[in-house]
């Protein structure tokens, strides 16, 4: 019995976590003048695919961990549950790769990044993002193509009818459909990921370095170590959460999926299913959180104050800020280029 109810709670704290952290996100968004800018809609696009994952899709995940796996509520609402969850779940994940290009293209070159990423852009990378989503989840669930006889299981199932052993409503990972699934969602956004976020680390060192060249300054070289620290810092939790959440889930489903004769525990299969529902209550601590004018906003939520309608900067994982070095006095006085020495803040 105390063993149901600690369960239970961990289970609801947990959606209520994910559900106001993604709601705190959208609000800052919607209350604050100066974050709404064009990249931040990706962020209220990722926590929108994780908020609705948190209404939509968990509690009945919940219902699941309760009962052992028996599902009461009938087949068809059995694959509703089962698409939604990967529609959500996919939406997310391809969510986070555009962010990660988005970060790269605005720390690349800062200057012709409003050229880059203009209004109908983003909204077509959205719409394509949902689209793929809806596409990957609903019809290969509701036409058979992720089952070893392509049929569409659950059909035959009634409301409230557990049969003798219970019904225990899964994603079927049976044939080697799932394999093209992995690498299209997960390893191949994994892999461009990780080359993305490492040529933005590659970028910030070489800003920080013509820094401490231009500054030979102790306290300009400090500051600048300190800077390179967080982007460090920075990357390693955000790439390092999405590692971390998904790499076991997919890893798992495509070793199933493989091999059809595993018959799946139901610990690991919770386990490694709540570690990638994880990922949707880290993503408004990993991604807005990281940001100064999101954090500002947060607070000013979490007292009940009206955000400031100063001036901030846009969303981008690292504010870019120009240095100006004046050069030695020649016979005409020349500026430097404002953007030679630019170097990342947070």
């Amino acid at each position: 019995m105390m063993s149901t109810v600690l369960r239970w709670l961990i289970l609801v704290t947990f959606i209520a976590l994910t559900i106001s952290g993604n709601v705190l996100v959208c609000l800052a968004v919607a209350t604050s003048r100066h974050l709404r800018k064009i990249n931040n809609c990706f962020i209220v696009s990722l926590a929108v695919a994780d908020l609705l994952l948190a209404l939509l899709v968990l509690p009945f995940s919940a219902m699941l961990e309760l009962r052992n796996g028996r599902w009461p509520l009938g087949g068809v609402l059995c694959n509703i549950y089962i698409s939604l969850d990967v529609m959500l779940c996919t939406a997310s994940i391809l969510t986070l790769l555009a962010i990660s290009v988005d970060r790269y293209l605005a720390i690349s070159r800062p200057l012709c990044y409003p050229m880059r990423v203009t209004p109908p852009r983003v909204a077509i990378t959205l719409t394509g993002i949902w689209v793929c989503s809806l596409a990957v989840s609903f019809l290969p669930n509701n036409l058979g193509w992720n089952t070893p006889d392509f049929r569409v299981h659950n059909l035959n199932w009634h409301m409230w009818d557990e049969g003798d052993e219970g019904r225990i409503c899964r994603y079927e990972w049976n044939n080697k459909c799932v394999l093209l699934f992995s690498i299209g969602v997960f390893y191949l956004p994994l892999l461009v990921m990780c080359g993305v976020y490492y040529r933005i680390f590659s970028v910030a060192r070489e800003q920080v370095c013509r820094i401490r060249a231009a500054t030979p300054s102790c306290a300009q070289s400090a500051s600048a170590s300190v800077r390179e620290h967080k982007a460090t810092v920075t990357l390693a939790a955000v790439l390092g959460a999405f590692v971390l959440c998904w790499f076991p889930y997919f890893t798992y489903f495509t070793y199933l999926g493989m091999w059809t004769d595993t018959k799946p525990s139901q610990v690991t299969h919770s386990v490694v299913l709540w570690m990638g529902y994880l990922n949707s209550a880290l993503n408004p601590i990993l991604y807005p959180a990281l940001n100064r004018d999101f954090r500002q906003a947060y607070g000013q939520l979490l007292q009940c104050r009206q955000p400031n309608k100063g001036k901030a900067s846009c969303f981008i994982p690292f504010q870019i800020k120009q240095t100006f070095v004046s050069k030695p006095q020649q016979n005409d006085q020349k500026q430097s280029d404002p953007t030679e020495h630019s170097h990342l803040t947070f």
